[in-house]
């Protein structure tokens, strides 16, 4: 009998994880593959939730913890030691496959690792624009990996723009999409009684700093946290991610105590947040919850500044910029308003379409030698 081929998924984040559960799980239940998870960055960090201990509730085998960043660190110094933390465990593992998301230095390091170690490397969700230093770290992850699973053929031919092969690009939809349709999502009264949250009607925020805007993070925050107080509602405030400006977000959300419409979280589980989201009345920040979820649930979105820039044009999508006014006035303008749903990243069977490509004895084929193909010659 032959050695199951081993898979890790590499996961910095909240939000990557969710984007990779569905595909960990499929694994997990198909015969002749070996799920591992290589667990880091924001999960390993106790202020924003320690969330590696929401992946090992999941009763995942093989899960790996990784330390790979102090506060002080900036994005080079975790790239560094991510590289140097994941290079130690795929020479002892041996995987077949490495599993990244999205546009993470996290994902840059295992995308470099793998490609550096002849380890076949699939990037989920490449291909996407923005508007920050995220964009550049996706795209750079793009020419790192070997195998590409886009959220839709938009993305498919962006990569094809950057050279990549048409036959290594396989079209599956965004997966977190998978667990939002599907019927395992608690019910909205068991997420309110476990978060304590006592609102009846609420907002939720999701504000994350730029980083090639960090000198006007802390005015960026305060001019929002001054608009969400004036508008007399009531939100679910979730923290920002770890980058770099951060702890400015941070300082500007203590505004918030002591004030009763508003409750913060360092993290929620990935099922309660989407359980949240698809009854809140908005979505508040630069998330990209707002642009690529709440519109499958028709939650109109506040879509704040830069780090989402073209990413989409839904109408239920308002763009401001950082002033509080425009911000005040847009949460004014999608009160009490429900849109029609829109799907722009699937149906939710990613995890359907990701087993079939595995099965496929094809792809294992995809050579680890890559060639730019020049995007006029290809296919459509």
């Amino acid at each position: 009998m032959s050695e199951p081929r081993r898979i890790v998924f590499l996961t910095g984040t909240r939000a990557d994880f969710g984007k990779l559960k569905s595909l960990i799980e499929v694994v997990l239940d198909e015969p002749g593959f070996e799920a591992h998870i290589f667990a880091t960055g924001m999960h390993m960090n106790s202020r924003y939730g320690r969330t590696v201990d929401e992946i090992q509730k999941c009763g995942y085998p093989n899960i790996y913890s990784y330390i790979n960043h102090h506060d002080y660190d900036s994005m080079d110094s975790i790239l560094a030691k991510t590289i140097e933390g994941f290079s130690g465990y795929v020479k002892e593992l041996m995987p077949d496959l490495v599993v990244i998301h999205g546009d993470r230095v996290e994902a840059l390091a295992g995308a470099i690792v793998g490609a550096l170690n002849n380890i076949l490397v699939a990037h989920v969700e490449g291909g996407e624009v923005s508007g920050t230093i995220d964009e550049l770290v996706r795209h750079a992850v793009s020419k790192m990996s070997h195998v590409h699973f886009v959220a839709n053929e938009i993305a498919s031919k962006r990569l094809q723009q950057m050279g990549e092969k048409h036959e290594s690009i396989f079209v599956i939809g965004s997966p977190d999409v998978d667990v939002m349709l599907s019927n395992r999502l608690p019910t909205l009264e068991t997420v309110k009684e476990h978060y304590e949250i006592p609102f009846d009607k609420y907002g939720i925020v999701m504000f994350h700093p730029v980083t090639t805007e960090y000198d006007q993070v802390f005015d960026q925050a305060g001019n929002l946290v001054r608009a969400l107080i004036e508008s007399g509602k009531q939100f679910v405030v979730v923290y920002p991610n770890n980058d770099m400006g951060s702890e400015f977000i941070l300082q500007r959300f203590k505004e918030f105590n002591n004030n009763p419409d508003f409750i913060l979280f360092p993290s929620l589980r990935f099922e309660y947040f989407l359980v949240l989201l698809k009854h809140a009345e908005m979505i508040v920040g630069n998330s990209s919850a707002g642009i690529r979820e709440a519109p499958y649930y028709g939650i109109p979105t506040v879509n704040i500044g830069t780090r989402q820039m073209n990413r989409s044009l839904l109408e239920q999508i308002v763009n401001t910029g950082y002033g509080k006014d425009e911000i005040l006035q847009a949460i004014q303008q999608l009160s009490d308003v429900r849109m029609e749903p829109a799907q722009l990243f699937g149906e939710g069977k990613s995890d359907e379409l990701f087993i079939s490509a595995l099965r496929d004895n094809r792809f294992w084929e995809i050579p680890k030698q890559k060639y730019f193909m020049d995007y006029r010659g290809a296919q459509a």
